[in-house]
């Protein structure tokens, strides 16, 4: 988690926009707990995990929409059975994932 905060603190220095996708919430099985961050930046790579596979590939779509709008969001992955088993995920809880675009003057 240190290297996190290290990252965005260096961008945050050099002005490099990104977006922080933090787990506030999660209920039942999930890779990861509340606290867990990752960073997103404009040119699509990150640094961090919120847990991987397809989960973690709709809150970098996210990311990059709210970096693109400069907006905050608050986010629900869906991790149940139904849902994984479509997806071959082995997890089978709900993630609330928070998203905010920092780096950039307003």
């Amino acid at each position: 988690m240190n290297e996190v905060y290290r990252e965005m603190a260096g961008a945050l220095a050099v002005g490099k926009a990104f977006a922080v996708a933090t787990v506030v919430r999660t209920r039942g099985s999930t890779p990861r707990k509340a606290g867990a961050k990752m960073l997103i930046y404009e040119d699509g790579t990150f640094s961090g995990t919120i847990g991987g596979g397809c989960g973690e590939a709709e809150v970098w779509q996210e990311a990059t929409e709210a970096l693109r709008n400069g907006k905050p969001r608050l986010m629900k992955v869906d991790l149940t059975n139904d849902t994984a088993a479509d997806e071959g995920m082995i997890c089978g809880g709900i993630m609330e994932i928070f998203i905010e675009p920092l780096g950039r003057e307003e």
